[in-house]
């Protein structure tokens, strides 16, 4: 049986610890907010995007002809090389999160018949999961550690799919957690590009919300190129700021399921804390009244 100083010693240092969880369940709340916020202040721009789309599909492409987007933006041609783009986390302390997005996005891609993959890891966390799974890896990134620093990673993110798509990469998916709850998630496959044509059509064809359509002076092509390139930055700072809010949902679970084992541990040891000091006063009660009659029988 552990003695009182070894008890006490270890009831300190469990409350130490649940200070630290506690710490940590606050701070992943508090980010799981700042990101939910990131994602909501982030369809309105996703929305205008779409209006701006809808509006030169309308001039153009689906007035008098069938479509005919640019070479590389629609799905039109069999995809040679895949290129993947998976988001993990750099912190740990998020139960599976990095293991379960990582099992999906392999199982996902293998689905597919492309002679060569590219992937992209965000995350060092999530690199050991893939070099499990035997996914090379051609590309690593870092996550931000706030909401202001997603969109210079996404600036980052979009020079390398440039890069990409240029000399072979003919599709490009993104694998991501999508948070559900401040407590919940799930894995979320997206395809950038090449941008889906039945999307486009369907985007066309609803209604305006009103009478008059805008119309424009810029050069088709220019402005289509850069409503595109919105596109674009519209979908990775999502997979961004989803990621990182799925990251803390599960960190705060982990946490909650960490505060529940330390308070039954605290109560445990509190409980055999009481008893061994009862069992000791009882000792040393039974000590005096042993040395009382001692010296009693002495006279």
């Amino acid at each position: 049986m552990k003695s009182l100083e070894a008890l006490t010693a270890q009831i300190e240092s469990i409350q130490d610890l649940q200070s630290v969880v506690k710490t940590m369940k606050a701070l992943a709340m508090v980010s799981i907010r700042q990101y939910e916020t990131a994602v909501i202040a982030l369809a309105d721009y996703n929305r205008t995007v779409e209006m701006g789309l809808q509006i030169l599909l309308r001039h153009r492409y689906f007035s008098e002809q069938p479509m005919m987007l640019p070479q590389g933006l629609t799905n039109h041609r069999k995809t040679k090389t895949l290129g993947v783009i998976i988001f993990g986390s750099d912190h740990g302390l998020c139960g599976q999160f990095n293991e379960q997005i990582a099992s999906y996005a392999i199982e996902q891609i293998h689905q597919k018949p492309q002679p060569e993959i590219i992937v992209a890891a965000v995350g060092t966390r999530l690199i050991p999961y893939l070099e499990t799974a035997k996914q090379p890896i051609s590309a690593q990134f870092t996550l931000p550690n706030s909401v202001a620093l997603i969109t210079p990673m996404v600036q980052e993110m979009l020079l390398m799919i440039e890069n990409w798509q240029f000399p072979k990469v003919d599709q490009i998916m993104l694998f991501y957690n999508k948070s559900l709850s401040s407590a919940s998630y799930r894995p979320e496959s997206v395809q950038l590009l090449p941008m889906n044509a039945q999307w486009l059509q369907r985007l066309e064809k609803q209604a305006w919300h009103s009478q008059g359509l805008p119309t424009f002076t810029m050069n088709w092509d220019e402005l289509f190129s850069a409503l595109v390139r919105q596109y674009l930055f519209v979908s990775l700072y999502r997979a961004f700021a989803e990621s990182l809010a799925s990251e803390n949902a599960s960190r705060l679970s982990s946490m909650q399921a960490a505060q529940k084992n330390i308070e039954e541990r605290l109560t445990e040891l509190n409980s055999q804390h009481r008893h061994q000091r009862q069992s000791s006063i009882t000792s040393e009660l039974l000590d005096i009244v042993s040395g009382f009659e001692a010296l009693n029988s002495k006279e």
